[in-house]
């Protein structure tokens, strides 16, 4: 949890609890797993417990919303970096009732709800058609199969703003049936990590030229470990080259190095927050 995260499009994140379970190439190598595992905690698989806290982290984003009110701004909550809320499992009810509560009560947040599991949304709320307007449902879709078999979930909710993030970006999309009318907002990006697999810049260009003709927000979060270019140097060396599907060579020079920017320009898009 963080009440300022390093995450570029949120303010602060929130984990109602630690765990999941894989159910797509988007969680090959995920950051999430991979960090549980390195702090001690084995929560990952359909067997795994699930980590869970305590009364005074739950308080947390009640303070959050207190401080936004008093300065007279929304603040965004990320909700969750290590867990997947629609996961469906029947002993997460109780803690997904929490968090219901919790989201009802803190309007001055907006509460950034991210899923790989879009089927499941409608089941696992309890709100029907009549969603707080502080909830704002996103879905991941790295690749086409995902989006043509989750979107048509996604634009089943009734969420003020929905949203896609396509990171890790495997493979091209078409999303322009999509955009305005479910789509909200698009946040795109490449992967991180030991495996990272790279992401062509003509992945992240075809979905920069959709949200610009459709007027949606688009939002590039990184590069990750790999970026184009002409065989850089890292500490004296040369980087390791490989190829993506399109022909594009692309370099592994880290996440740092390669950076934010697509085309020498920083997309930091958002979309409008639609609670009163």
């Amino acid at each position: 949890m963080g009440k300022n995260s390093r995450i570029e499009w949120t303010d602060h994140t929130f984990n109602p609890w630690w765990g999941c379970t894989k159910v797509s190439e988007a969680c090959k190598h995920c950051y999430a797993e991979a960090w549980s595992k390195r702090v001690g905690q084995r929560v990952w698989g359909p067997k795994a417990a699930r980590r869970f806290f305590s009364e005074r982290h739950w308080l947390e984003p009640v303070k959050w919303n207190a401080d936004a009110l008093a300065h007279e701004r929304r603040r965004r909550v990320f909700c969750a970096s290590m867990a997947d809320v629609f996961e469906d499992r029947r002993n997460l009810d109780m803690w997904r009732e929490k968090l219901w509560d919790l989201i009802e009560i803190t309007p001055q947040l907006d509460w950034l709800l991210l899923t790989k599991r879009p089927e499941l949304v409608m089941t696992l709320t309890r709100w029907g058609d009549n969603w707080p307007p502080n909830v704002w449902l996103g879905t991941t879709v790295e690749n086409q199969k995902a989006a043509d078999t989750r979107l048509p979930h996604l634009a089943t909710t009734p969420a003020a703003v929905r949203f896609i993030s396509a990171e890790p970006l495997l493979g091209p999309l078409d999303i322009e049936p999509w955009l305005g009318t479910v789509v909200n907002w698009v946040i795109t990006g490449g992967e991180s990590g030991a495996k990272a697999r790279p992401s062509s810049p003509s992945w992240f260009r075809g979905l920069l030229s959709q949200c610009v003709a459709g007027g949606v927000p688009f939002h590039f979060k990184q590069w990750g470990d790999w970026a184009p270019g002409q065989t850089p140097n890292i500490d004296g060396k040369s980087a390791t080259m490989r190829e993506v599907d399109d022909g594009t060579a692309m370099f592994r020079v880290g996440k740092k190095a390669a950076g934010r920017l697509l085309d020498g320009e920083m997309w930091d898009e958002l979309p409008l927050a639609r609670a009163a």
